[in-house]
Order: structure tokens, then sequence, then C-alpha cells
């Protein structure tokens, strides 16, 4: 009897639990809400906000104003110096270091010891839970997860606390029984030079047995590469044969399948999304033939939903605004979503800058659409990253291309008095044609967005867009140059400036 075979009962009962979501998902997102008003009542937070005569979800609504970083950063600093029950009971030690606002160059989301064991962790367990529910015959067991993580540091000094990448604080403090079965060592896996650590994890996990793969599908990739090259193999499978799934997430996987594909020549490899952020643990892809994900609703997160369209009032102090926001049960298939999160780290009412649409009701499942941040709205053609990666998808299996990294964003205005959107791609397989490629890309987001392609109409007030090749590396070494190589760090795909692209263009030589 394999390892595997034994662990796989410990998950029957979750297995069975999960059934609930299918007929019991506004019951299960109530109770999540009771009981977090519950515990937020002796909170600095909860008293300001009147907690104790909060009973349902109309007065949370009335009594809680919507949250961004900027209107919780003064208490997550406080907490960080080491002041307690301020936005949740007790003291917060762990602060996953995120990707900045306007006016700062990174956030510190708070991860509490209940959002710890009771979201990210949960998550983990769902997501094999959910697989060996799907792989009935899997091995996974048998061999060792390679799991990547990214860094932390000391907190403003204070004792026993830190920040850096979620990932980080995972490894820091999962249970024991997971480092019997992960690899690489915890001090490689904490590693902050990240072209060290992709050197160290390869040679660590080149003479393993790995079944399965966690991380970030573009610094994967790259850990691959370098595995493939140590070992003079053409294929993974030939250093790892018994590897059968990867559990991939923060990025979109679509510009990456296809050179897994061919690295990975196993035809039972798995390919499972998941859904982690630092301020928690929404989605898993339940079916391995629909790549929309189940949306974890008995966690310790409460979520609602903003229609995109009225997302630009956001902040402007409209209190019509607040009746366009929708809980679970309000919410419509196929509408653009921004989404909000209440959750057990401390977050109320907050906005996490994804945005993301339903497929499903019963149980209710979604895809992930993009940013709040990330679209370009330049010229009225609200183009959004779902957009892009199904245009670049298309254009790429036209061409036979691959894509390793890219951003776009837009030229109000060239010497011509032109505009358009400029896309800055580093190709792994270049296509024959660059303007092949690059009609392929125009065309297919014209036809997938109908607001692109109004303004695309004769040329009149977007043209043809336009693809500069980029070197190789160079997002890498941009990625390098603002401290930001490895971990959950990630390329702005689209931008509605060109502050990004500007600094990536001039590194393009």
């Amino acid at each position: 009897m394999s390892l595997t075979s034994i662990v796989s009962k410990v998950f029957l009962p979750r297995q069975r639990e999960l059934e609930r979501y299918i007929y019991d998902a506004e019951g299960l997102q109530n109770g999540v809400l009771k009981r977090l008003i519950d515990k937020g009542k002796d909170t600095e937070y909860g008293r300001n906000h009147l907690f104790n005569n909060t009973r349902n979800y109309s007065d949370f609504i009335q009594n809680v104003p919507l949250n961004t970083y900027e209107e919780l950063k003064n208490e997550i600093d406080r907490m960080r110096h080491g002041e307690k029950s301020i936005l949740w009971p007790g003291q917060v030690k762990w602060y996953a270091k995120s990707s900045g606002t306007t006016n700062d160059k990174s956030k510190f989301i708070p991860v509490s010891s209940a959002g710890l064991q009771h979201i990210h962790y949960a998550g983990g367990f769902d997501t094999v839970a959910i697989y060996l529910r799907n792989n009935p015959n899997s091995r996974l067991f048998d061999g060792k997860a390679l799991i990547l993580g990214g860094s932390h540091a000391p907190n403003y000094n204070f004792p026993n606390s830190l920040v850096g990448d979620l990932s980080a604080i995972l490894i820091e403090n999962v249970n024991p029984f997971v480092n019997f079965v992960r690899v690489p060592k915890k001090s490689t896996a904490l590693l902050s030079d990240f072209e060290v650590k992709r050197d160290r994890i390869a040679r660590e996990t080149l003479n393993k047995n790995v079944t399965n793969l966690s991380g970030v599908p573009s610094w994967m990739l790259s850990v691959l590469v370098r595995v493939l090259e140590l070992s003079g193999k053409e294929h993974l499978n030939e250093v790892w044969p018994n590897l059968e799934v990867f559990f991939h997430g923060g990025i979109a996987f679509t510009p990456y399948r296809q050179q897994y594909e061919e690295m990975i020549v196993n035809r039972g490899m798995h390919y499972m999304e998941t859904y982690n952020a630092s301020e928690g643990f929404f989605g898993i892809q339940d079916d391995p033939d629909d790549d929309s994900m189940l949306l974890m609703i008995d966690y310790e997160t409460f979520y609602e939903f903003l229609p995109m369209e009225y997302y630009d009032q956001f902040g402007t102090g409209k209190s019509e605004l607040t009746q366009h926001i929708v809980p679970l049960s309000g919410v419509e298939l196929g509408k653009n979503y921004a989404m909000i999160i209440t959750n057990s780290c401390g977050l109320w009412r907050y906005m996490i800058g994804d945005t993301i649409t339903f497929t499903s009701k019963d149980p209710y499942k979604f895809r992930i659409t993009g940013r709040t941040k990330y679209y370009i709205n330049a010229f009225g053609e609200e183009l959004i990253m779902d957009n892009a990666e199904k245009g670049l998808a298309y254009a790429c299996e036209q061409t036979g291309s691959e894509i390793l990294d890219y951003t776009a964003a837009p030229v109000f205005m060239d010497e011509n008095a032109k505009c358009r959107h400029q896309w800055l791609i580093e190709f792994s397989r270049e296509p024959e044609d660059i303007n092949v490629f690059s009609d392929l890309l125009d065309k297919k987001l014209q036809e997938i967005n109908s607001d692109y392609e109004a303004k695309r109409s004769h040329d009149i007030t977007l043209q043809h867009l336009e693809i500069v090749k980029a070197r190789k590396n160079l997002f890498n070494d941009w990625l390098k140059s603002k401290g930001k190589l490895g971990g959950q760090h990630k390329i702005p795909r689209l931008s509605n400036n060109r502050i990004y692209i500007e600094e990536m263009l001039l590194m393009n030589y």
C-alpha cells in the first residue's frame, strides 16, 4: 500500500464537506460574516464601527466603509510596531509584503494566526483534497513536493515579527510534517537572492523523487530550465519520472502552458490553478476540464462585489456607490466585478485590486479577469488582462511562437498625432513574421472586446497596435533593478500610463 493511499484518507471528510458549496453557499457566507463580526467586536476598529450593533449584512454595510490600503495603512503600521487588537484581536506578527500603492513602494498585509490556519493553510489542504478526489490513483505523497518561496526580513526589528513574501511566511510556519515531503531545504527556500536560490534549488532537487510542483509559473519555469541544464536531459520527466502535477498561481498560466507541455511530455501530467494572494486564499480549480475556479466560501473570508462599471466612482464619497455593491447572492454570471473581502487578518471591506467574473452559481465558480489597476482605458477601449491573455494565446497558437513575459501601455500621441497600444514582449520562440503576429493579436482583441473594436474602427481613435521585441532577460533585469527578482513579484501586464514601459524600454538595449 502506497503512502498516498494511506494519507489520502485524511482528506475524505473535507471532500464530503465541500459538497455544501452547491446547496448552502449563502448560509456558509452568512455564518462567516457573523463569526468575523463577533471576533472584531474586541478590536479598536470594531468599537469605532459599531460592531456591537451589527447583527446582519445590512447593518454591516451601514457601519463599515469600503477600504483600500490607504485607509487602513495607519492602523497596519501601528500593528507592525506591536500594538494589539487594532484590526484583529491580539497581536499580529506576520506581514505579507506586496506590490505598492500610488504613495508607497510596498503594502504590508497583516497575516494573523487565524488567517494563516483558517485561510491560507486551509486552501493548501483543500487543493490537495480536490486533487486526490479527481485523481484517486495519485502517488503524490510517495515523493517530494518542490515548493518555491520568497524571503522574509525583520519587521522594524520588533521581536519575533517578520515581513516578507506570503510564500516565505507559509514555509516558515508550516506543519513539520510538510517538511518531510518538501524540497528544497528551508534555508534554501528562504534565500533572498533568486539567482543563487535558483541554482541551489536545482542542485538540491536534481536527484530527488519529485512528484509535484507548487509556485508562480514564471519563476518555476526558470528553476526547471536550470534543472534541465544541470541534468543534460531534454525533458523534465526524464529527471523526475513520477512528476504528476503542477499547482500554480500568482499569474496567468496561459502564456506559459505550451512551454511546460514541451518540457514535460508525460501525458499524465496535471495542471491545477489556485488563487492564493497575500490577502487570502480565494479559489481552487476543481475540474481539470474547466479553467474556472471554485470560490472558497467557508474559510474566514466574507465576499462582496462591485461591478466594474461603477469602479471609477470608488473613493469619491458618492453615497450612491454602496447600492451597487452586492454580496455573493447578488452576483450575475458574466459580469466583471472588483472583489471586496472581509477576513480574519483584519481586512474589513477591503478592495484587493483583482477583478473576476462568475461562470457558475451552483457552486459559485469564477475566472480572474485582471486587476482594477492593470488595464488600459486611455481611449475608452477598456482592455483588461483577460482580453490580453486570450489575444496573445491566439497569436502564439497561430504563429507557433512562445512568450516569456510582456507588458503593454498606451501611446497617447506620437509625432504624427497617432494613438495606439504599445506591447513590449519577450519571446522564448519568436514568430517568423512579427507583423503577422501583430495583426493576429490586434484582430483577436477586436473580436473579444467590442469597446476595443469600436475604437479601432477605421483607425480613427486608435491605430493598429505596435509590438516591440524585448531582449533576453529584460523583464528579469527590470525586476532586479527594483529589488523584486523572485518570490511573488509580478510584471505589470497592462498600464494606463507609460511609467513602467518607459523604464523597461530604456533598458532594452
